[in-house]
């Protein structure tokens, strides 16, 4: 079994860097997925015993007083970091500008669903996974759609 300071790349492609003892994580380690978000842990047999997760934009989640996407505040996080935009120009998600939905698909958060192949794709096309019931419903009802159509500034000439 590993044992050790090591990198083990899982099937989803989210690499764990760190100490391992007995084929599990244990001791300082951190989770990169391959988007760019990462999670840093002190692991006990495999279980983090205390962590933190930092998005691939550099927020970091807080289990406590977590203020970003709340009832109150709908701000993006780089509308908190670089202010609101002029009147006129949307900011449909926190990446500005946002990836362009292939058409017929839904921008799902971490890549693109085809609902008609209920396929999830990361935004280089590659396969995620095959989406249940529960979460096809969840992305046809709130997931931006290629056919969306926005009003975008167009700057006076």
């Amino acid at each position: 079994r590993m044992e050790g300071f090591g990198y083990y790349t899982l099937p989803t492609g989210t690499e764990y860097r760190g100490s391992l003892w007995d084929g599990m994580f244990h001791g300082k380690g951190e989770l990169l997925h391959p988007r760019g978000g990462a999670y840093r842990a002190l692991w006990d047999r495999g279980l983090p015993t205390q962590g933190k997760y930092t998005f691939a934009d550099g927020l970091e989640y807080e289990e406590e007083k977590w203020l970003y996407c709340d009832g109150y505040d709908r701000r993006f996080y780089t509308e908190i970091c670089s202010g609101f935009k002029p009147p006129g120009i949307a900011q449909l998600t926190n990446l500005d500008p946002p990836k362009i939905i292939p058409e017929g698909c839904y921008d799902c958060g971490d890549g693109f669903y085809n609902p008609k192949t209920r396929v999830v794709v990361d935004y280089k096309r590659k396969f995620l996974r095959n989406a249940d019931d529960d979460e096809h419903d969840w992305i046809l009802r709130t997931c931006r759609k290629a056919w969306d159509i926005t009003t975008e500034h167009k700057p006076k000439p």
